[in-house]
């Protein structure tokens, strides 16, 4: 359990984020050979937080306190893993897509009963109580003393954002006889929390609901006797897109999906999703679900659902269903609910989708920011990531709500785990589907806010005042990739310095709240009863699933055989005709476009009033949609040909 707090991605209508959520997500393989160890022993890289300081430092911690860690094991092989997941990974291998079954996987890479065992013994033996083991980790408890012992570190507490933490004062270590069993150890830095016991999911949270007027496509219905903007008059945001709109701009042609099957992990789980899903279904001209077609894994626990805001995550899964479903309407889904939101749980449920290959896409739509990240877990979540792409198994993440994360952190910086180099960074942009399902043009999601004047006559602040974007930007800590070499351009892959380094997006689809989905989902009612509302809502939590169906639909196309990590057959693609090459003015350099936006003041009905305000779209703070590979959008969005670009062997026209 971490102390920084991962956030889902979803946005709702009125621009509100879902509560921040914790655990902390972090990746990068740990060097042993990074930091000093006493002699006979092995360091274990960043166990030190930055944040450790000696003017932090705010004394020992009570060698009575209580600590509970992780140590991650290494597995047999952990060089030749990632160089198999290359392989495996890359169109120009001979190895291609040569996957091997989980067994297989496990056998070849995975961590052996001795390690297991090994790892135990030497926790025991040092005064820590054994609490459980897998084959990804052993789980110890006991006093600071024992931790101390074990790890060859003392523990002090340091003040960190107005609150205090426990944290290693100088690098952990292992014995050098465990260095071929031991990837990482995480739990000595740690924010104080609640016990863990068992606990009843609360209900639903409260209903939201849109205004209107509303476009049924894009422009159908211009606010016409509303200022101008940019110099027209704008078009009133649409009600939210639906299947077959989505379908059409991304190209989906006649692949469904069939044969498929996408994972879905968030914290929790929806009581009323298998209804939900099958009304939304009905009612939005989506293709009725099949027995089975739906399951969930969940597990036999929930922790910390108030701490987590359990609630506010039944409206990630729910849009993230229906989304991919919406899409890819034939897939197989399968939801893989964590006990809670912190990253221990979110980690166990992809290694349970890795560990039983439950799917061959896994959507993800939460993170925190990449200061947040520590390399403790960083291996843990890359070797998840490499054991998925050695059996065929990919994993895409959304790149954040908060554009460079200035205006939230005050940093510009990329959001994790989507700054991994083992998982598909998925951008957004805002959406424009116009009469008859016809794609017109996409901007980078970049919201700028402007509310009508109390006489009606201008929008105040013009052109308004940021409120979300795709996040997007260069890593401070991930090398860039070989699969971004040519591609991303040097004035990203080095902003940060001389060395170039991992840049986020890879792709992107729909995310601009303000062009998003129509979602339907079972809500708390004014009156206190439940009931099934619909409401548009965006965030690259929409983009992250959207792409995950378009990728079943490609999986599909290539006969079915599964696509595993695609970065690279991303890239390839790269400057071809698979993909629109999205700028932030697809109307020419001086055209600048926007919405209007008519708001319930309290989110439900119209008795405390209306708020009317303009939303200005490919304005993402210091981020910029430009022709080519750009840090809002990635190589840009599938078009028509992207989809059947894997039927047969990919050649660049």
């Amino acid at each position: 359990m971490r102390s920084s707090r991962a956030r889902s991605r979803a946005v709702l209508s009125m621009a509100a984020t879902l509560p921040l959520l914790a655990g902390a997500l972090a990746l990068g393989i740990p060097n042993a050979s990074a930091d000093s160890a006493p002699g006979g022993r092995d360091a274990l890289q960043g166990t030190k937080p930055a944040w450790a300081t000696a003017g932090a430092d705010l004394g020992a911690t009570s060698d009575s306190g209580k600590v509970s860690v992780r140590v991650h094991l290494a597995g047999r092989d952990a060089k030749g893993l990632a160089a198999y997941a290359a392989a495996v990974s890359d169109p120009q291998s001979a190895s291609y897509r040569k996957f091997l079954s989980a067994d297989q996987a496990q056998a070849r890479f995975g961590a052996t009963q001795q390690q297991i065992d090994q790892v135990g013994r030497w926790l025991s033996s040092n005064g820590l109580t054994v609490t459980g083991s897998n084959r990804h980790y052993v789980s110890a408890t006991g006093e600071v003393a024992a931790a101390e012992k074990a790890f060859g570190t003392q523990l002090r507490n340091y003040r960190k954002g107005g609150r205090t933490y426990r944290a290693p004062a100088s690098t952990a270590s292992v014995p050098a006889a465990l260095s071929d069993a031991v990837l990482a150890v995480s739990g000595l830095d740690n924010a104080p929390h609640k016990s863990s016991h068992d606990e009843a999911l609360p209900p639903p949270d409260a209903v939201f609901r849109n205004s209107g007027p509303f476009s049924t496509y894009y422009g159908s219905k211009t606010a016409s006797s509303l200022p101008s903007a940019y110099g027209t008059k704008a078009p009133y945001a649409v009600k939210g897109y639906t299947g077959k709109q989505l379908r059409a701009a991304y190209g989906a042609g006649r692949w469904t999906g069939k044969g498929v099957t996408v994972a879905i992990t968030d914290a929790y789980a929806s009581p009323t999703i298998a209804k939900d899903a099958a009304e939304y279904a009905k009612r939005n001209g989506d293709a009725p679900y099949r027995r089975g077609q739906l399951t969930q894994v969940l597990p036999d626990d929930y922790t910390r659902t108030e701490e987590c805001g359990a609630s506010g995550w039944y409206g990630e899964e729910t849009l993230d269903v229906e989304a991919v479903h919406a899409v890819a309407p034939a897939a197989d889904i399968v939801y893989v609910g964590g006990a809670s939101c912190y990253d221990a749980d979110l980690l166990d449920s992809l290694n349970k989708v890795v560990d039983h290959r439950l799917a061959d896409i896994v959507s993800n739509s939460w993170g925190d920011v990449e200061a947040n990240e520590t390399p403790d877990v960083a291996a843990a979540y890359d070797q998840v990531f490499m054991m998925g792409a050695i059996e065929g198994i990919g994993f895409y993440f959304s790149s954040g709500d908060d554009g460079d994360n200035v205006a939230s952190t005050g940093t510009k910086q990329i959001d994790v785990p989507s700054n991994s180099a083992w998982v598909t960074s998925v951008g957004g942009t805002a959406l424009a589907v116009g009469k008859h399902d016809k794609y017109q043009w996409e901007t980078g999601w970049g919201t700028l806010k402007s509310s009508l004047s109390e006489d009606g006559k201008s929008w105040d602040g013009f052109p308004g005042a940021y409120t979300s974007g795709a996040g997007g930007g260069t890593s401070s800590s991930v090398k860039q990739p070989f699969y971004q070499r040519g591609v991303v351009p040097d004035s990203l892959a080095r902003a940060n310095g001389k060395q170039r380094m991992r840049t986020a997006p890879d792709i992107a689809a729909v995310a601009d709240p303000n062009t998003g989905f129509l979602v339907g989902q079972t809500q708390t009612l004014p009156d206190g009863s439940l009931g099934y509302d619909e409401y548009r809502i965006g965030g690259t939590s929409l983009a992250a699933p959207v792409i995950a169906g378009v990728q079943a639909l490609a999986q599909q196309a290539a006969h079915g055989r599964p696509l595993g990590f695609a970065n690279p057959a991303i890239y390839a693609r790269y400057g071809s005709k698979a993909y629109h090459d999205v700028t932030d003015h697809p109307l020419g350099p001086n055209r600048d476009l926007a919405v209007v936006r008519v708001d319930y003041a309290n989110g439900v009905d119209a008795a405390d009033g209306l708020l009317t305000s303009l939303r200005g779209l490919g304005k993402d703070a210091s981020l910029k949609a430009v022709r080519g590979y750009d840090d809002v959008t990635g190589v840009g969005t599938p078009a028509a040909g992207y989809v059947n670009s894997y039927h047969f062997p990919f050649r660049r026209h």
